[in-house]
């Protein structure tokens, strides 16, 4: 009996000399740091980032027309001020998470963002109504301040809270929110998103990665996968996808309209850099549009405008 007992002994002992010595326990995930490129440890860091696979040439097609004669910021965006605005994100997983199509993918998907809320396209511009985005870098005639009370973020004596940046948005309690994520006094200097790009690039960045309230999913999530809808979420029609990004950022100002104009434009935006950025539409995803979808905050106060 002794001697059976010791065989059944040693073939447990067995099964887990196989299996390793982590068996049991969870494998840690590799952490890397690139340095500059990408300020480790991230599990991040292990991939290309964004200096690796989208480089100025590219940065430069997407948006031929910004500084066009018709463009209203002539001179101010850029790919430094770009680039140098990832470089914070990028350990996070912006542009960075799953593999190289994926990386480009949501490059395109938040610059199709950028690009529709910034462009003054029309159908028959030259070289197209789509490479007219970054011709904006402020709400152009403001119809008031944009100041509402609120005891965390006051407004500031004098300061005019005003759609500014590569992703618009406007009043005091949104500047005082994403300036406390970026630990930049939007507050104070709301116009620092109309006088330094790459602030401008970091706010719409910080906007994108971030949830707009707790409990929900930021538009990064979401497009990357990293999100599971609840059953509500389904029954809502909130999907991962480019769609739900839109449900994000605008809320009813786009989403659960039906296949309205502002959609379909900010949809083909992100279709069109796809393209030129050589991955191609037929790589949109799944779930590209947010027509039918319940929104996740109703009509109140959208991060973007």
């Amino acid at each position: 009996m002794a001697g059976r007992w010791v065989l059944a002994a040693a073939a447990v002992l067995a099964l887990l000399l196989a299996a390793g010595p982590a068996a049991g326990k969870k494998t840690k995930e590799k952490l890397c740091d690139q340095g500059w490129k990408c300020q480790g440890p991230s599990i991040y860091c292990c991939n290309d980032t964004i200096f690796d696979i989208f480089q100025v040439y590219q940065f430069e097609n997407l948006f031929t027309k910004r500084n066009a004669p018709l463009a209203h910021a002539i001179g101010f965006w850029d790919y430094h001020s770009f680039i140098t605005a990832a470089g914070v994100y990028v350990p996070l997983g912006f542009g960075t998470t799953g593999g190289k199509r994926m990386q480009l993918k949501e490059i395109a998907a938040f610059l199709g963002h950028v690009g529709s809320r910034t462009s003054c396209g029309y159908a028959v511009a030259t070289g197209g109504p789509f490479a007219y985005g970054l011709c904006y870098n402020r709400e152009m005639s403001p119809s008031q301040d944009y100041c509402v009370d609120s005891y965390l973020y006051p407004c500031s004596p004098g300061a005019q809270y005003y759609a500014r940046g590569a992703l618009p948005f406007y009043g005091n309690i949104n500047y005082g929110v994403i300036g406390e994520g970026l630990k930049v006094d939007l507050l104070k200097h709301p116009e620092y998103l109309e006088q330094n790009a790459t602030i401008a690039f970091q706010a719409a960045m910080w906007r994108w990665m971030n949830p707009m309230k707790k409990k929900q999913p930021s538009a990064h999530d979401v497009f990357v996968g990293n999100w599971k809808p609840t059953k509500n979420d389904t029954l809502s029609k909130r999907l991962p996808g480019f769609g739900t990004t839109m449900n994000i950022l605008y809320g009813d100002l786009v989403c659960g309209q039906g296949y309205i104009d502002s959609m379909n434009n900010i949809i083909s935006h992100y279709q069109y850099y796809l393209d030129l950025m050589g991955v191609g539409r037929e790589f949109s995803g799944d779930n590209l549009d947010c027509a039918e979808q319940k929104v996740f905050n109703p009509s109140g106060n959208p991060a973007t405008s």
